[in-house]
């Protein structure tokens, strides 16, 4: 029990925070939509209800995955996060198609709501708490990969980041953007329908917002199953690589691998050294380049074999994400 309160003392702060503030918020849509019928509201009742359960559940996989590996799992438990993300997006299917079923249902056979006030109170402080747990995201999203910024900048700046972000952050970071704009959204519907004769207008937003949330459940299913099978980062590789070349006993990189393990990076590289050099020299080589791999942002586990130099210039240093080794 005590482990597991640790490894839950680890887990993302962002996704907790989110999935407590969207649990009241899923409370307060859930008493408007039955007090008034709003399909907006509806719409927006299954999103809260949605993003909370699955925050929550990322909550837990990213705690579980810090467990340290076993003797059954050596490799540790990294992946879980994936396979629990994989999961969670189940639910954001589910909820995304009752949203859009109700929606069209909506659009064909429109009805007028009533309780205006009540809808735009609980849609407004909604919008205004899922724009908190947004920011904090993004700001999550910069410190997560490095980026400095202050003011609007964390706004535009967490944009072009935040596929760099770890997977549970990321999933927060999509689903509270959504939950956001899809407030705004129902706020619009609302409004229009109140005010004009265009009825139809809450089940056209209540299937926009269906839309954003498959939105999320493709991105977040690809970049899992992705990292559930293996998959290599690219570009901390080459940086990697371009590191290493530059030390002054290394001669060549044979073969390099930076492998996501779900917030960790596993790094193995084989490297060419000169074969004079001892083996005290070779241990104090490995220890420098252990060192400084490890340094670089997420990377945890550091493998590093040698091998004499060959003569063939294998590594050609480059800045591009898709450059590779040439094969011998």
């Amino acid at each position: 029990m005590s482990e597991l309160l640790k490894l839950l003392k680890q887990g993302n702060k962002s996704a907790i925070i989110a999935a407590c503030v969207n649990a009241i918020i899923a409370i307060l849509k859930a008493v408007a939509y039955f007090l008034t019928g709003n399909v907006a509201m509806f719409a927006e009742m299954l999103h809260s209800i949605g993003d909370a359960a699955n925050q929550f559940f990322v909550f837990i996989g990213s705690a579980l995955s810090k467990k340290a590996p076993t003797d059954r799992f050596p490799e540790g438990f990294g992946r879980l996060v994936n396979l629990v993300l994989l999961g969670a997006v189940i639910i954001v299917g589910i909820m995304s198609y009752e949203t859009i079923k109700e929606g069209i249902h909506h659009i064909i056979h429109p009805t007028y709501s009533t309780g205006i006030a009540i809808n735009l109170a609980v849609l407004s402080v909604a919008v205004i708490l899922e724009g908190f747990v947004l920011f904090k995201a993004m700001k999550e999203v910069l410190h997560e990969t490095g980026i400095e910024a202050k003011g609007f900048a964390i706004v535009t700046k967490s944009f072009g980041a935040y596929k760099k972000a770890k997977p549970a952050t990321k999933l927060v970071f999509l689903e509270d953007f959504v939950a956001t704009a899809g407030g705004l959204l129902a706020i619009v519907a609302i409004l229009l329908s109140h005010y004009t004769a265009f009825a139809q207008a809450e089940g056209i937003a209540s299937v926009m917002i269906g839309g954003m949330m498959f939105f999320v459940v493709g991105r977040v299913f690809f970049d899992n199953a992705a990292g559930v099978l293996g998959e290599s980062d690219a570009e901390i590789r080459n940086k990697i690589g371009n590191m290493v070349i530059k030390d002054p006993d290394v001669k060549d990189i044979q073969e390099i691998t930076v492998l996501k393990e779900g917030e960790h990076l596993h790094v193995e590289l084989e490297v060419e050294l000169d074969a004079s050099i001892t083996i005290a020299e070779a241990d104090d080589i490995k220890d420098r380049l252990v060192e400084a791999i490890s340094n670089e942002r997420g990377v945890t586990d550091v493998i590093i074999e040698f091998d004499e130099d060959d003569g063939v210039q294998t590594w050609k240093e480059s800045s591009t994400e898709t450059s590779a080794p040439e094969e011998k």
